[in-house]
């Protein structure tokens, strides 16, 4: 077969190393023009022994399922046999202009679950918002979710970048911007939703409700005014507001999750938590 496809060269695991002295055998007897063999080191689990599925060695398509980049994932593969000095982020071009076979690593290596997920964490806080919106709009479809009924998905991956490390953690944790939840976190309520809280969040109701500029700035600073007002700590009101907005004590900056989610859903999910704090 490598005869009559015009193979010149053969790179493989070197767990071939044995089969290769027959197959140039072969070739010779068939007067045939050698190709060049390469034997690369094979890449091992945690244990030491050969990746296997145990090691949660999957097909290249479910790293995609499990939210990472594209780009994360050559990377890492490349860098996992392959070093070029101290460098550990490449671009695909520089993976193509820089690799060199010589270069590989002599010995085995092992694979890190953890160093793939920091790499990727790396792709996705420094990789154009766009292009990082364009896998996480998959990820969302998956969940039942249209990207278009909610704010642009890249000014959503600006706000959640830093704290995601995976698709699948920033599209779970963006739900809240396109769909109403059905319910709220229960340590997130017991904590922030006691007695008073409702009357809270009334005051910020109508200053949101009065406020025509819904930009970062001007909602930050109506939050601050808030808690200057009600002579509260800015956690007091913040935190309340942020449950009430999202379900969960957990969120981008308040100004910046009021900015997405927009004023006609602010003021629903304030209502809402109202309501429901004067049944607690």
């Amino acid at each position: 077969d490598d005869w009559d496809m015009g193979i010149t060269h053969v790179i493989r695991g070197d767990d071939h190393v044995n089969n290769t002295p027959r197959q140039i055998n072969i070739l010779k007897a068939l007067g045939a023009q050698l190709p060049v063999y390469a034997h690369v080191p094979m890449i091992l689990g945690p244990d030491g022994a050969r990746l296997s599925k145990r090691h949660g060695a999957v097909s290249v398509m479910q790293y995609r399922i499990d939210g990472y980049l594209p780009e994360a994932l050559l990377n890492y593969l490349v860098r996992l046999g392959w070093s070029h000095g101290d460098k550990e982020i490449f671009s695909i071009d520089e993976m193509i202009q820089l690799f060199e076979l010589e270069k590989v690593n002599v010995s085995a290596s092992t694979f890190n679950t953890e160093k793939l997920l920091w790499l990727n964490h790396q792709y996705i806080m420094n990789s154009d918002p766009v292009h990082v919106a364009h896998h996480l709009s998959w990820h969302l479809g998956e969940r039942g979710i249209d990207p278009s009924t909610g704010p642009k998905l890249a000014e959503v991956v600006k706000a959640q970048r830093e704290r995601c490390k995976t698709l699948v953690d920033m599209a779970e944790q963006s739900l809240y911007f396109y769909r109403d939840f059905e319910n709220y976190d229960e340590k997130a309520v017991k904590k922030n939703f006691k007695a008073g809280v409702d009357e809270i969040l009334q005051h910020l109701w109508s200053r949101f409700d009065a406020l025509d500029d819904w930009q970062p700035e001007a909602l930050h600073q109506v939050v601050l005014d808030s808690a200057e007002q009600l002579q509260l700590n800015l956690g007091k009101v913040a935190q309340p507001l942020r449950v009430a907005l999202c379900g969960t004590g957990v969120s981008p900056a308040i100004d910046l999750t009021l900015h997405l989610l927009g004023k006609d859903k602010t003021l629903d999910r304030i209502a809402r938590a109202i309501e429901l704090i004067k049944t607690l």
